[in-house]
Order: C-alpha cells, then structure tokens, then sequence
C-alpha cells in the first residue's frame, strides 16, 4: 500500500480594469512590486486582502464658501476641482481616505486663499487665484498619491447692496468720462473754426463761397424755407454811401 499526501493550493483570480489597480496586503503588510494591474493577479484567500484604486479623473464641485475678504467684504465663492490618483499604492497606505481628505483640503485652501486678496483682486484675477490654489493642493496631496491636474474659480457672488453700490459707481464713471470726452470735441472743434477764421479772414471771397454752398446744402434738403445771409460788405457799401449824402448836403 502506497501512501501520498498532496497539497492543493486555493488561489483566488481577481481582474482589474485598465483604469484600475490592485493593492495587495499579505498578512497585513503591504506586498512588495507595488499595485497590481490591469489585467488579471492572483491572491491567496484568507491571507490576501486587496484594495482597488480608481485612477481616472474626479471632479469635485466645491460647495459656496463665505468668505471675508482683505478689504472686509464678505462674498460667497465656489470652484471646481479635477484630481486623480497617480500612486495607488501611497493613496491607499498613507491615508485613510484620499478622496475625502483631498476635498475637504480643496475647501479650507480655497476659503484661505480669498480671505488673504482684496475684492477688487478676486474679480479681475481668477485665473491666477486657480493656478495658485492648484500649485498649493497638489504640494499638500502629493504625500496622499494625488495629482490635482486643474482648479477652476466658478463665480464670485456679491451682496445685493454692495451690487447696486458698484453698478451707480460704474455709472458715475461712465458718465465722467463722456463729459471728458464731449469737453475734449468741443476744444478740438473750437480750434478748427478759429484755423477756418483765420483762413476766411485773408480771403474775402472765401466767405462768399461759404455762403453758396451753405445755401446749396440746404437747397438739397427741400426745405420750403431758405434764410439767405446778407454779406455784410453789402450793408457796409450802403451806409457809407448814406453817410456821403449827409456830408454832401451839409
């Protein structure tokens, strides 16, 4: 009679995606080769335990923060923040839940962030504010396997009041600059008539000219009504002559 032992050996085979991995543990430590995938691996059961790791993008929409500003305004901002995991296996081992931990960092960096600019700077300098805030998340997630790839300010809401402040304010300066600019025309307009004077004053007959084409330029118009100027040079002929009769009388 011939005795045989033989032993069998259980192996679970688990499949991961291609934008998948697997971090193993056996007995509790961390298996050596890193994260495991995509494709197929094999685990011993009872002893392996494994974690699954997403590495596609997340986005993550930053609820409205109120916020106090430099210059003591409060305003409410949102964003939105796209990550991912680019190391499964420290995503996994240095923190208990990286997802969790990355977005609760994106809020308190994004209020400390506005808390720490003026509201002037908030409005006309969002995309420096993002590229700031994204250089500051992905030094702190790094430790945690997490690549903050972009960070997008959404929209600064203003109160009511402070609204309707800064709409009559942007009023006020329209209308400070249309007033510049009419004031400007009118000096600019007021040298060309004095050049156009002077221009008539050496030729007389500049002004007759004038005179026919004003006239023509209304004629055109068909006005029923046209004023013809009376050169003064007529009215001047006629009272000199008068005076002469006068003279000649005496």
């Amino acid at each position: 009679m011939i005795n045989s032992n033989c032993s069998v050996v259980a192996l679970a085979v688990p499949v991961v995606q291609e934008y998948e991995r697997a971090v193993i543990f056996r007995l509790g430590r961390l298996l050596s080769g890193g994260a495991k995938g995509p494709g197929i691996f094999f685990i011993l059961p009872c002893i392996d335990a494994y974690a699954r790791v997403d590495l596609r993008t997340r986005t993550y929409d930053i609820p409205p923060q109120e916020v106090l500003t430099k210059d003591s305004v409060t305003v409410s901002v949102d964003a939105v923040v796209y990550y991912r995991v680019s190391n499964a296996t420290v995503s996994i081992a240095n923190v208990e839940n990286a997802h969790h931990s990355t977005r609760l960092l994106a809020q308190t960096t994004l209020r400390n962030i506005m808390g720490q600019r003026p509201l002037h700077e908030i409005l006309s300098e969002r995309e420096s504010i993002s590229q700031h805030m994204k250089a500051l998340l992905d030094d702190a997630t790094d430790s945690w396997g997490i690549n903050v790839e972009r960070v997008e300010i959404k929209d600064v809401r203003l109160p009511v009041q402070l609204q309707r402040a800064m709409a009559a304010e942007a009023e006020a300066a329209r209308e400070a600059r249309a007033k510049v600019i009419a004031a400007e025309g009118e000096q600019k307009a007021s040298r060309a008539l004095r050049e156009a004077s002077e221009v008539i004053g050496d030729s007389p007959a500049a002004l007759q000219l004038r005179y026919l084409q004003t006239l023509n330029t209304i004629s055109a118009e068909k006005n029923s009504t046209i004023v013809f100027p009376l050169p003064i040079d007529m009215i001047t002929y006629f009272m000199k002559a008068k005076e002469a009769c006068k003279n000649a009388k005496t």
